[in-house]
């Protein structure tokens, strides 16, 4: 199943909704005590996903995609684990080396954000901030020291990250949180695609688009450690909790590496997605 954080009228709060067919169905609607929140229904394991998709077969009241906006595909989670350096070709253009551990550093709540929404952050801050074109992985049960084999078994759904950077700072601090985790440089979603939807989460298409110019076109494939192998690592060492969401790294093409180069300017917009999951837009303004 497909779902996402919608409001079907200007100022309502987001409420979760199931997608099908260009149309959003409010979950809360289907029957007593419904889920509004993705949290909520993860929480409820899989009876109530099950009973969710049985109402939503015979329901009536859908809203056009046109007609409703996004909020971020994942509200609250218990914490954004982002992965660095998780491409070959990124690491290279960076001129830094993919360790024999991962790079895992934390994405601060505040800078999550919502489809077609606007990202904008000061002058004064930075002029070299990058995009970067993400598979996100949503934790559906408690993952604590899982093997390989069994990781998968702990997601219960993929959702699509632009973990926008400001480079001058991530260059400049020994530690990567901040310059990612501006307000806004994480948008996420639109939408979260259950797991049972993605065969295998090695064989997608990922792209970014900037200013209608292609900068990533690559394959989850080319990662450096698979999903199973991320939460297997990250579980080794702390409980991965229901709803956590792990931003899993980027491919070649970021724009600080091209020359020449490419940033995020005033006015840009940015769309980044993966086949079978979704495209997210942001738009992007810079203060003076």
């Amino acid at each position: 199943m497909r779902f996402a954080h919608v409001s079907t009228a200007a100022g309502s709060p987001p409420r979760l909704a199931v997608i099908r067919d260009d149309h959003a169905l409010v979950t809360e609607d289907l029957f007593p005590g419904a889920p509004h929140r993705l949290a909520q229904l993860i929480d409820g394991g899989d009876e109530l996903l099950a009973r969710v998709r049985e109402a939503s077969e015979t329901a009536t009241g859908w809203h056009p995609l046109s007609a409703v906006s996004f909020a971020s595909a994942v509200l609250d989670p218990p914490v954004v684990l982002a992965i660095g350096l998780n491409y070959a070709a990124h690491s290279s253009e960076l001129g830094l080396k993919a360790d024999t551990a991962p790079t895992v550093f934390v994405l601060w709540p505040n800078s999550l954000a919502a489809h077609e929404a606007t990202t904008s952050w000061p002058r004064s801050l930075s002029e070299s901030v990058d995009y970067e074109a993400e598979l996100g992985v949503i934790i559906g049960r408690p993952a604590k020291n899982v093997a390989v084999d069994d990781a998968l078994d702990h997601v219960w759904g993929y959702t699509v990250v632009n973990d926008i950077t400001a480079r001058d700072i991530q260059f400049s601090e020994a530690q990567w949180s901040r310059c990612k985790s501006f307000d806004g440089f994480t948008p996420t979603g639109p939408f979260v695609v259950t797991a049972d939807e993605i065969a295998d989460p090695q064989d997608l298409h990922i792209w970014a688009i900037v200013d209608g110019q292609t900068v990533q076109d690559a394959t989850t494939g080319q990662m450096i450690r698979s999903v199973a192998a991320l939460v297997s690592h990250l579980s080794s060492s702390a409980t991965l909790l229901p709803g956590t969401l792990i931003s899993t790294g980027s491919p070649g093409g970021a724009g600080y590496s091209r020359d020449p180069q490419i940033f995020l300017r005033d006015r840009s917009t940015v769309t980044v997605g993966i086949d079978g999951i979704g495209s997210l837009t942001t738009h992007c303004r810079i203060n003076d």
